[in-house]
């Protein structure tokens, strides 16, 4: 095995960060993926991961290895690339991150179209319940709820998204309409835990006015899934992205409530790193995942940004 391949494996395993899970990608045994750490780190006679039963960690010069290592081998597929046509012909192989429901709901589907209009393109979907990170985790593309910070990656707004709150016409029937935000104290409300530090915060704007509600409920859940399937058996009341309940808003087993008071928005990005030279397969598909979801944005002004459901 030459250095440029040891470089490649070395990469895939820290990014994994188990060898049970480079093992997985790479469809060997975990003990074959630990015999090759040992070779490398014999050939460069340095110790370059600290391994534990539980977790295992860079050393110093393991750390060299990986970002130059990294980088070297990011220059040779560029190269390669380019030499056989990568950045003109789509073809490769594509690897894709979104959330589990949105995901299976909408990116799936549509990556179904994709795959009979680009052949050459291998479309590879990983849906996970939180973001990753695609620089370091070495994603192509990745669909994300809110813009990204990160000057590495660039955003394409693929959706407009907002947020509505909801509850069947049982619940509402038996506890009644909240006039305001602060009425939603009185309520069930079911939250969905995604980040400690904003748990059981719901904000919303109406005009220059801002409130931020502290509210809880008898059910709670890391699932949107799970809390709207709640919010329909009229367990509460839930704050959802339209994508995810506006069949239900259309079908009337959901309500929207507090309409003149508006929560963050959740709008849609395409995200991708961040290159001098976009590839072919990265280009074909961001211009395809625009054109499918093309309906679903509006042109920003705000005459155009009703109550009208666009999901």
């Amino acid at each position: 095995m030459d250095a440029l391949s040891d470089l490649a494996f070395f990469a895939l395993l820290v990014k994994r960060g188990t060898l049970a899970a480079a093992a997985q990608e790479l469809g060997i045994t975990p003990p074959a993926v630990s015999k090759r750490l040992a070779q490398i780190e014999g050939r460069l006679n340095v110790r370059l991961l600290n391994r534990t039963t539980r977790r295992m960690s860079l050393t110093p010069e393991g750390e060299a290895y990986f970002s130059e290592g990294e980088r070297i081998v990011a220059d040779l597929e560029a190269l390669e690339q380019r030499i056989s046509g990568g950045e003109s012909v789509p073809k490769g192989l594509l690897k894709i991150n979104a959330t589990f429901g949105f995901g299976r709901q909408h990116i799936a589907p549509q990556l179904s179209r994709f795959a009979r209009q680009y052949p050459d393109v291998e479309a590879q979907l990983h849906l996970s319940e939180r973001p990753v990170n695609l620089v370091e985790q070495a994603f192509d593309l990745a669909f994300r709820f809110g813009e990204q910070p990160d000057a590495r990656i660039t955003a394409r707004k693929l959706a407009d998204n907002r947020r509505f709150l909801c509850a069947s016409p049982a619940y509402l029937k038996k506890w009644g309409v909240p006039a305001s935000p602060r009425d939603l104290q009185k309520h069930q409300c079911i939250v969905i835990r995604e980040r400690d530090e904003t748990y059981g915060s719901w904000s919303f704007r109406s005009g220059a006015r801002q409130e931020t509600v502290k509210v809880r409920g008898a059910l709670s859940s890391n699932n949107g899934e799970v809390a709207l399937s709640w919010a329909l058996d009229a367990h509460g009341i839930v704050l959802r992205s339209e994508w995810d309940v506006a069949p239900y808003l259309r079908s009337g087993r959901l309500r929207a409530i507090l309409e003149d008071w508006e929560p963050p928005s959740a709008d849609i990005y395409l995200l991708f790193p961040t290159r001098t030279h976009l590839l072919a397969k990265t280009r074909v598909m961001v211009d395809f995942m625009l054109e499918a979801f093309a309906q679903y944005r509006t042109d920003g002004k705000p005459e155009n940004k009703d109550k009208k459901i666009m999901w």
